[in-house]
């Protein structure tokens, strides 16, 4: 798996292969600043669109005042966010390398949570973890 969460990622991508990785990966934005709170993650097992681009995509947040994460699973079958708590937070954002992404207010689900959703899209060559709720939002 591909990981891109800092600037120097830009020209050559994270690489993850373990279980330890994936914690390091996340141990990684809860420490890292605000604007760098939010991974792109890619499987190398999928193979690409004709274009080259990934057929793919699992966004990967966590904040650390509030032990929380978001996860945004994208392929073929559309655009999936996971589902949290329905009194969750009015505004949900995480950024990537300054890009902000706005989540929908019940997505954030513990970071334990994250972390195993994380190690089953590595372990699974790429599926949507199903180790949590996932639901198509209204907006994006």
């Amino acid at each position: 798996m591909e990981a891109y969460y800092r600037p120097q990622h830009g020209d050559k991508r994270e690489l993850l292969a373990t279980p330890e990785d994936v914690d390091e990966l996340i141990d990684a934005l809860l420490a890292g600043p605000a604007q760098q709170n939010l991974a792109e993650l890619h499987s190398l097992e999928r193979s690409p669109l004709p274009s080259g681009t990934p057929d793919h995509e699992l966004l990967v947040g966590a904040d650390q005042g509030l032990q929380v994460g978001v996860l945004e699973f994208m392929d073929s079958s559309g655009n999936w966010t996971t589902v949290g708590r329905r009194e969750g937070r009015a505004e949900v954002r995480y950024s990537c390398v300054s890009h902000v992404t706005e989540f929908p207010p019940d997505s954030e689900i513990p970071i334990d949570l994250v972390r195993r959703a994380v190690k089953e899209f590595c372990l699974s060559g790429g599926q949507r973890p199903t180790c949590c709720q996932w639901e198509k939002p209204e907006f994006w």
